[in-house]
């Protein structure tokens, strides 16, 4: 008995020493910046950006919002894409106010004016804080029919609200822009066999580089520890983005539970089928990140009737920059729930 309570104890105590070096050893640096995608956000003019405002969260956090108002009679609620903030969307915003929509653009808790960076309280928690906006935007807009439009990462959160009821009864229309589903599905170019990623693309340094490295060790060992009902160590940076070092406005890195939440579930083909008919998908042909192809057949192999369109020659960020896409947003949001 007691070489075998012995024994107990030794493995125990190797696992926690593997678990704790997954934690501690198990990390990797920031990718250097990705100019292809931050260079279209580093030109913008938000000179004439509104002013922040603060909504109050459940938890009594005070987060900050943008609003372009146009009347009351449809508001959209933009998302920003990974590590980015509320004026990454200005150029939409602007459009879509001068259709007469207004609009209201959060910067997500642990970005822009909500700090600290990179971090949230719980898997979840940017749900409620969207579900909380929702009910500012209730009082201000009673009657307005509404639109959630998300870019990237932005894009894959507003998927995964469209498809957890009762949250996807808060929008009437869901537009998803080159929306990231997950790390392993085969829209991401980095998952593409060799040979293949730079298709549809006339420039054949267009796909090099990196947006996101991630700690894939201590994202082991953190599932591990969340399987176990274990949330101490959740607060930990498991990503980190290639975005300029010395620009304070961006969000570097995340934590696993930001990281778990500002996307769509863990089972996105369950999101996917669950989404209401009135969402649409829009991607470019040369989405340095993601493959337009896949996305179309990911999407249309569940849900057929899903609009997917492919818009020639836009990279990712171009999807809120460029006047193609953004006449695209324009209209899937005037056009109101098609279904």
């Amino acid at each position: 008995m007691k070489l075998f309570a012995g024994g107990i104890l030794a493995l125990t105590g190797i696992a926690v020493l593997a678990m704790a070096g997954l934690l501690v050893f198990g990390t990797t640096g920031p990718p250097p910046p990705m100019k292809s995608i931050t260079s279209s956000f580093a030109a913008m003019n938000v000179s004439n950006l509104p002013s922040l405002e603060r909504y109050r969260a459940r938890d009594g956090a005070n987060l900050a919002y943008r609003t372009y108002s146009a009347g009351d009679r449809q508001v959209a609620v933009l998302i920003h894409g990974s590590a980015g903030n509320s004026s990454d969307m200005q150029i939409v915003a602007l459009a879509l106010q001068r259709a007469n929509i207004s609009v209201v653009v959060p910067d997500l808790r642990g970005h822009g004016a909500n700090f600290p960076h990179g971090d949230i309280a719980y898997v979840g928690q940017l749900d409620d804080d969207i579900a909380d906006l929702v009910e500012v935007l209730r009082n201000r807009y009673p009657k307005a029919a509404r639109s959630l439009v998300g870019f990237s990462s932005g894009g894959g959160f507003a998927l995964r609200l469209a498809a957890d009821l009762p949250l996807g009864k808060l929008f009437d229309k869901y537009v998803l822009l080159s929306p990231y589903l997950r790390h392993d599905s085969p829209t991401l170019r980095s998952n593409a066999p060799e040979g293949t990623r730079e298709r549809g693309s006339n420039n054949p340094t267009a796909f090099q580089g990196t947006w996101v490295s991630a700690s894939v060790g201590r994202i082991i060992g953190l599932t591990i520890l969340n399987r176990l009902g274990l949330h101490t160590f959740d607060g930990l940076p498991v990503l980190a983005f290639a975005v300029p070092p010395s620009d304070p406005s961006v969000t570097a890195t995340y934590s696993w539970r930001l990281q778990q939440n500002f996307g769509p579930h863990y089972d996105y083909i369950a999101d996917i089928r669950a989404v209401p008919k009135s969402t649409e998908v829009f991607v470019g042909s040369s989405d340095e990140l993601f493959l337009p192809e896949q996305m179309q057949k990911i999407f249309h192999s569940t849900r057929p009737e899903v609009l997917v369109e492919v818009l020639p020659g836009l990279g990712h960020s171009e999807m809120v920059t460029n006047q193609k896409a953004i006449e695209a947003v324009v209209n899937a949001c005037r056009n109101g729930p098609t279904g």
